[in-house]
């Protein structure tokens, strides 16, 4: 079954079942603390107040706890933390674990603590433990879901015994905003989830059917007097990499540096990289581009993944913009050809403000600086070199405000701004928007409004983005209209990404859910949706579509589903032509597919779908297909591996090739794409950890010799008698390769020594008739890149520090 986070943010509630009395436990203080050892014979368990009563929420709701499963958790806390203790009731052959990397629930029974201090239903702190004594940490709003790129440093131990499991945990003050005040009542929830059946128990009983999870908290009474700590922590590293790039001599390199957290104040955080040191992050997924829009990649850098909630409102910030590629271009004199040209922009530091006011107010401040990059250029007849400047000293900044009410909806406000030192362009985005719901929680209102601005070498451009959608949002039945659109200057792609401007869309969705078992399902949900597409400016048609999408999973934890979209009629195309104002036109595009997963606590278990698609119009003979094919296997609680195999197949797709004078030529083309992967993990225990990373991507397009050109009604055209001749070949095979096999060591709480080999190769060529084979012996005769490197970081916590020394 398709892995995903164990938490829902749902989106509904009833208003009856908000109407219950919510739960509380009161908490004593302890004189002396508890041992974070997995038992729960410490003074300070004997007379705390047990939480217990735990009920069903998924997939039957309202169902008691069997008796033979119960849990029992207790609460105690002192000057620096807060600790629970649970008692899990269970048959141990039952119990399902599998060791994990730090955030990654696999294949796990677990117990999760979710914390609000402000106990405004809206900013909770998720806690998670799994019987292997793995953990997993969040931030959760109703407005991001959860962000597990959170990460604090917290203890918790884990025993199994003859009649279940035993968690202890123990959270500093240091993990947790809140304020300074006398008496304090926070929200609380526990969670226990059962791999097995996928049955999930709460404290305070949960209604999935009606939204936002943190209107369903307890409460946790009691303490008093506990102050916010000093919130200071460093994290200095070191790291050094030996790499060789083909034929080149052995380079290395050596780095220090350090990140740090500071309380700024009760409520807000200061985070700071300075000097930061990416050698480690991952290689990105690349694909052969054939379209007219950047390939978008995913964030793997640490800094630019935690708490960045407040930042992404409004889908402005797109953190892959900083140290991206160089914005600027070369101005080559007679005879001079680009030697290099930097891929990549060194980032010299970034640092995030952020928090929330006991009364809602959230405020953000993001802040990074990159440094000036050159590009060799090389005269061809002296051989002579020159440095160009193509990307100046910049600024990336972010500023939010978020004030959350109602505890269900928010208002924001949010500028983005990127400065270039000299006459390089420069670009500031600000925009409001609302996220709103009644007081009943049935109707939801999304709005917002955009405005981009750009100060360019040769002048100004200034424009706008709308959004609206309303709708239904409680109940099996739900529903939405909306509309969106942008003015042709709308350009957020300085710190965002924005593929298209120039549009007014409207949509229209409808849905239906369950929520409660029917029959032998679980899990069932039916969307429907309807799109129509225009251009703003001038206001023509640009197409239109209908879909409909279906998951179902079973009793036996057998996921499966399907999918069809169809655009109906002629599609008038504004991007393909890369050409402002002309369109590129084709007709009834269908594709359809389907999707089986099978149980992943399975020894062997299993995904797979299959997908097609093609066209209905004259002349055109289109069939594309696709399966993509995932066995896994859990060798034993320590080691998984997983294999995907991915194959794309088009036949008869037509699209843009370049420019020839004023024509704009098109040609046919058959693609054939396929993709191994290999990941697998293997956990000596909690601390000591393997993992590898494989990727092979190979594709090759083969044109047609007869090419088209665009005319301006939007149609394909034979007649000027374009070939292959007239543009050399435009034929690709694209080959990538990549290795990544790691060794990880959590040496202390926070602290890691982590080993990394990785290798890397790639090729591209014409020749796009070669076999798979032919092409990847053809690759391995490409240089190959070999990188070695080793990064220790280490933990200091103040206030740790702050004690050892007032003890000493």
């Amino acid at each position: 079954m398709k892995e995903t986070s164990f938490l829902i943010i749902f989106l509904l509630f009833s208003t009856t079942f908000l109407a219950q009395e919510k739960k509380n436990i009161h908490i004593k203080r302890a004189s002396i603390a508890p041992k974070i050892d997995g038992d729960l014979d410490d003074i300070a368990w004997q007379d705390a107040e047990l939480a217990e009563g735990f009920t069903q929420f998924r997939p039957d709701i309202g169902v008691p706890e069997n008796p033979n499963k119960k849990t029992i958790v207790k609460v105690t806390y002192d000057d620096d933390a807060i600790y629970f203790g649970a008692y899990l009731y269970d048959t141990p052959d039952e119990i399902t674990k599998q060791f994990q990397s730090r955030d990654n629930f696999g294949i796990n029974d677990f117990f999760g603590v979710i914390l609000n201090p402000n106990n405004d239903s809206q900013n909770d702190t998720e806690f998670f433990v799994f019987p292997t004594g793995n953990q997993a940490d969040a931030i959760s709003s109703p407005t991001i879901g959860e962000d597990f790129g959170w990460n604090a440093v917290w203890e918790s131990a884990v025993n199994i015994v003859h009649d279940g499991w035993i968690v202890e945990m123990k959270i500093p003050y240091s993990a947790l905003r809140f304020s300074n005040k006398t008496d304090h009542v926070w929200g609380l929830q526990f969670h226990r989830h059962f791999r097995t059946d996928r049955t999930q128990y709460t404290w305070n009983p949960i209604n999935p059917e009606v939204g936002n999870i943190g209107l369903y908290h307890g409460q946790l009474l009691g303490i008093k007097d506990i102050q916010p700590p000093t919130r200071l922590m460093l994290y200095p590293y070191a790291s050094t990499v030996i790499s060789k790039k083909g034929n080149e001599d052995i380079k290395d390199e050596y780095h220090i540096g350090m990140d740090l957290k500071y309380g700024i104040t009760e409520n807000f955080t200061l985070d700071a990289t300075l000097i930061p040191d990416f050698s480690q992050v991952g290689f990105d997924d690349v694909e052969l581009n054939l379209g007219p829009f950047e390939q978008q990649f995913s964030e793997q850098r640490q800094f630019f993944t935690e708490g960045v909630d407040l930042f992404t409102k409004g889908d402005l910030f797109y953190s892959r913009r900083v140290g991206n590629a160089p914005t600027g271009k070369t101005n080559l004199e007679t005879n001079e050809v680009v030697k290099k040209y930097p891929d990549k922009v060194k980032t010299l530091n970034a640092f995030k403000v952020s928090g929330r006011t006991k009364n809602g107010l959230g405020i953000g401040i993001f802040n990074a600086i990159t440094q000036k990059t050159y590009a060799t250029i090389e005269d061809t007849l002296s051989y002579s070199s020159r440095k160009e400047l193509i990307e100046p000293i910049t600024n990336y900044n972010i500023f939010v405000i978020d004030q959350q009410f109602n505890g269900n909806s928010s208002v924001s406000l949010i500028n983005t701004n990127v400065t270039r030192n000299g006459h390089f362009r420069d670009a500031n985005v600000t925009a409001a928007l609302l996220d709103y719901a009644n007081k009943k929680n049935t109707i939801g209102v999304q709005a917002a409004v955009k405005h981009s601005y750009l100060n360019l070498e040769d002048g100004n451009e200034s424009g706008f983005n709308t959004q609206l959608e309303i709708g239904k949002i409680s109940g099996n039945y739900q529903y939405s209209i909306g509309h969106e659109l942008a003015d042709k200057n709308y350009d957020i792609n300085d710190l965002g990404i924005n593929f298209r401007n120039n549009y007014s869309n409207f949509s229209a969705d409808f849905s239906y859910q369950i929520f409660e078992p029917m029959g032998n399902l679980i899990d069932l949900y039916y969307g429907l949706w309807y799109n129509y597409n225009m251009l703003y400016n001038p206001s023509k048609y640009t197409g239109n579509n209908i879909g409909s999408r279906i998951t179902l999973e079973n009793k036996n934890l057998l996921s499966y589903g399907a999918r069809i979209n169809y655009e109906i009629g002629k599609q008038y195309d504004y991007y393909e032509a890369r050409t402002e104002g002309r369109y590129f036109i084709y007709e009834n595009f269908l594709s359809t597919s389907g999707w089986v997963s099978s149980n992943y606590n399975k020894t062997f278990a299993l995904d797979a779908e299959l997908g097609i698609e093609t066209m209905f119009e004259d002349d055109r003979d289109v069939f594309n297909f696709e399966f993509s094919l995932s066995p896994r296997i859990k060798v034993n609680d320590r080691l998984t591996l997983i294999y995907s195999l991915d194959y794309f197949q088009a036949i008869g797709d037509r699209g843009f090739i370049q420019d020839l004078g004023t024509d704009i030529i098109f040609g046919q083309r058959d693609q054939n794409t396929l993709v191994n992967t290999i990941t697998g993990n293997y956990n000596f225990n909690v601390f000591h950890a393997l993992s590898l990373s494989f990727r092979n991507y190979w594709s090759v397009v083969t044109y047609n010799n007869q090419l088209y050109t665009l005319e301006e009604n939007g149609r394909l055209s034979t007649d000027n008698g374009y070939t292959l001749d007239d543009i050399g070949n435009p034929d690709v095979n694209f080959n990538t390769w990549n290795l990544d096999f790691g060794y990880s060591w959590q040496f202390a709480p926070g602290s890691t020594l982590t080993a990394l080999y990785r290798n890397s190769l790639f090729d591209f060529s014409n020749a796009s008739r070669d076999t798979y084979f032919d092409s990847v012996n053809n690759l391995f005769k490409q240089p190959i890149d070999h990188n070695f490197s080793i990064r220790l970081v280490y933990y200091i916590d103040y206030n740790q520090l702050k004690n050892i020394f007032t003890k000493k």
